[in-house]
């Protein structure tokens, strides 16, 4: 089956069987949103549960996860750097009018990689080439950048700015201090956050790989840049593990990805650090974990010209699917300090980490005072307001001026070289400040989703097949009666639906057709179990448990189906474990 096919029957069942579809289908749809149905919002919530259980739950010693608001105000994006650097390049067609991203433009049309490049340089590129507006065949005008946030009002005052987040971060940076003080000013801490961002693509295309609103599954790991060995407990249960990894270097010279051990690739530089190393390594065991096998999936190193404003280093995760080829499902950046040194410097606050020592330490310090005789005698009356104002100044500050590199102006006065006096004595030092350096893992939430739902498609024997991990299934079992129109089959039918709908299961019952449309319906919406009550139901109080991938069958007590749904679902029991195997797929 060809990539286009398979894409082509993977969005028409995700769309009749109420997964996902564009939004806004009755005016003509709009590009970059889609709806999640039924079957689709349990799917998506199944997969976050996961990823709460992979980077929450197993780390709950340092990691928690908190939510933060949608829109923030405009100086939250400014300190963030978005304002200035969240663009992409964008180019207008002059005849028709229409807008394209030019860097995928050239890339679509030329084969060249234009991601990170100038504007200048992309517009000498469409010129050199005679790139034209793939629509009309006009020409195209300068290349310039776009800004990706959403702007908004907030509240009634115009000026008021603010902006729909393009990402969770700055939520966790922002709530940093308060988090530290709940966690008792430890480190290293992880804070996690899922939730709907927005980002004013240019011209989102390939279904749900880009959106305009989407959700993303992230967390920020503060750690101490100086004990890299404290800041990843975990790094030694993961060292022998391996990645695919392609670096930047790799990447330039058309190399393939190759494999490393997790300790080869952060000895030799090629991960900078050992909890970039660590989560990488959570990230690729999640994707597997959702049915994507090693060998469609490695990390990519992204080039000093293509990394965000804040990185020193990232990698996208990479996941081969059907049409497209290889496409980023997540993200992994070392944004160092970056983000609360700006919060700090546009907010007056304080986000540094006091770090105590073992043992207090005595040193020698300098320090700048004002001689308060010659103040007094010189100023008189303003002589306090001008002690006042010194005692607020940093200890540097002072310091410039005592030297003569800076002007002695203090509250409007200047200040004689002879008020400075430089004093030399010891004092007891318990401890330091540090701003934590930062390690970022970052999943699009609806991608995953969608690549969880291209690798489970299948066919067999002429049917559809959503084999979806058990353990994110939307729907967890279906209970049949044998014969559509016996009550007494239908009665113990529904006897067990409740049974298991009160253990919790999302459940589903039916009895339209014959049992054969029945489990073909369920096997299509990937139920992982199927309960029949039969004839022999009535008789001895059993029931038969049908495997969606297999078609084979068992039959068990009916009081024990809740146990072994819940062992065949959460902790991979093959259905021979669960009861006494029966011939045939139960649908003659």
């Amino acid at each position: 089956m060809s990539g286009e096919d398979l894409y082509a029957k993977v969005m028409e069942l995700a769309k009749r069987r109420g997964f996902f579809w564009p939004s806004y289908e009755i005016y003509g749809g709009v590009a970059g949103f889609y709806d999640f149905g039924p079957l689709g919002s349990l799917l998506k919530q199944k997969i976050i549960n996961k990823w709460r259980r992979f980077i929450v739950r197993n780390h709950s010693n340092y990691v928690v996860e908190i939510e933060t608001p949608i829109i923030g105000p405009s100086k939250v994006y400014e300190a963030s750097g978005h304002v200035e650097n969240f663009t992409d390049p964008i180019v207008t067609c002059l005849k028709c009018g229409r807008k394209f991203r030019a860097d995928h433009l050239i890339e679509e049309k030329l084969g060249i990689d234009a991601e990170g490049l100038s504007p200048e340089e992309m517009t000498r590129i469409i010129r050199e080439h005679g790139l034209r507006c793939p629509v009309c065949g006009g020409e195209l005008g300068e290349v310039k950048l776009f800004n990706l946030l959403f702007p908004t009002q907030i509240g009634p005052y115009e000026g008021n700015k603010g902006y729909i987040r393009p990402e969770l971060a700055q939520g966790m940076f922002v709530a940093f201090k308060r988090v530290l003080e709940t966690m008792r000013g430890r480190l290293p801490l992880g804070i996690a956050q899922i939730g709907r961002v927005g980002r004013n693509e240019i011209s989102p295309r390939q279904a749900m790989m880009r959106l305009r609103e989407f959700t993303i599954m992230e967390m920020e790991y503060f750690i101490d840049p100086e004990d890299e060995e404290g800041s990843c407990p975990f790094y030694g249960r993961v060292k022998k593990e391996t990645l695919r990894v392609r670096p930047y270097k790799a990447k330039e010279a058309g190399e393939p990805p190759r494999e490393y051990t997790v300790e080869e690739a952060v000895d030799a530089g090629i991960i900078i650090h050992k909890c970039m190393a660590y989560w990488m390594v959570i990230g690729k065991r999640f994707l597997e974990s959702l049915g994507v096998p090693p060998e469609n999936m490695y990390f990519e190193e992204k080039g000093p010209h293509e990394r965000a404003h804040y990185s020193s280093q990232t990698f996208d995760q990479m996941v081969k699917v059907a049409r497209w080829g290889w496409v980023e499902v997540a993200g992994y950046s070392y944004r160092g300090d970056y983000d609360l040194s700006r919060h700090m410097k546009y907010s007056g606050q304080d986000l540094t980490v006091f770090k105590p020592y073992e043992k207090p330490r005595t040193v020698k310090v300098r320090k700048v005072i004002l001689d308060r005789a010659v103040i007094g005698r010189t100023f008189k009356s303003e002589a306090k307001k001008i002690l006042e104002e010194a005692s607020k100044l940093p200890e540097e500050k002072l310091e410039a001026m005592a030297s003569g590199k800076e002007e002695p102006i203090i509250a409007g006065k200047r200040i004689p070289r002879e008020a400075f006096r430089i004093v030399e004595k010891e004092v007891k030092i318990t401890g330091r400040k540090i701003v934590p350096h930062v390690v970022e893992p970052s999943f699009g939430t609806d991608r995953i989703v969608y690549v969880a739902f291209e690798y489970a498609y299948r066919e067999k024997a002429g049917r559809t097949i959503l084999s979806l991990p058990r353990d994110i299934a939307p729907i967890e079992a279906g209970v049949v009666p044998l014969v559509e129109k016996d009550e007494k089959l239908r009665e113990k039918a529904r006897q067990l639906y409740e049974i298991l709908v009160e253990a919790g299961y999302h459940v589903v019952y039916d009895e339209s057709g014959s049992i054969g449309r029945r489990y073909a319906r369920l096997d299509e919406i990937g139920v992982p179990a199927v309960f029949t009550i039969d004839y022999q139901t009535l008789e001895d109080g059993t029931v038969t448990m049908r495997d969606r991938d297999t078609w084979r069958q068992v039959r068990l007590p009916l009081e024990e189906t809740p146990a072994a749904l819940r062992r065949f679902l959460y902790e991979a029991a093959d259905i021979t474990e669960l009861g006494i195997p029966v011939e045939g797929t139960g649908e003659e």
